[in-house]
């Protein structure tokens, strides 16, 4: 059952899919109403899971589940990996390689292999402080402190 973002509880468990690419605004909107759909039929044992999404930056996918509610499990996520594939094939991106990093540079967002940001560490292009997207937290919470934060407080603080 799809609710706003906003009415989800700070514990929900989310999961951050990050487009290699920039969607256009026409496929935002597409990508919108097929989401919607999706999560109103989206359901763990037959329940239905409150579940919402964000979209970002044109760029990334928030999908988000209430576990207070249902708990959401290996079929459902299943079932969610399946739609992020189908997304995947129909706009040509790729949503599911965690070895890309996405992150500020100005007010551009770029988009690299992790070979390539390693590089752009040892060449100083990047640095400690240059905002990265930890797309590996697992909240809405965390979502709101620090999905957004310097390299220097996210898992990429290791190449520095």
């Amino acid at each position: 059952m799809y609710v706003p973002f906003e009415s989800l509880p700070e514990e929900s468990k989310i999961w951050i899919y990050q487009s290699n690419r920039k969607f256009s605004d026409d496929e935002i909107t597409e990508i919108e109403t097929v989401l919607q759909a999706f999560l109103e039929n989206w359901a763990a044992h037959g329940t239905s899971l409150e579940s919402s999404y964000q979209l970002k930056y044109n760029r990334f996918i928030v999908l988000a589940v209430n576990q207070e509610v249902q708990n959401a499990t290996g079929c459902s996520i299943d079932a969610s990996v399946e739609f992020i594939q189908s997304l995947e094939k129909k706009y040509s991106v790729d949503l599911l390689d965690k070895m890309n990093v996405t992150f500020k540079l100005g007010e551009h967002i770029a988009h690299k292999p992790l070979i390539d940001f390693k590089k752009m560490v040892k060449d100083k292009a990047v640095t400690e402080n240059t905002i990265v997207f930890n797309n590996l937290i697992n909240t809405i919470e965390e979502f709101n402190d620090s999905w957004e934060v310097p390299a220097l407080d996210s898992w990429h603080s290791r190449f520095f």
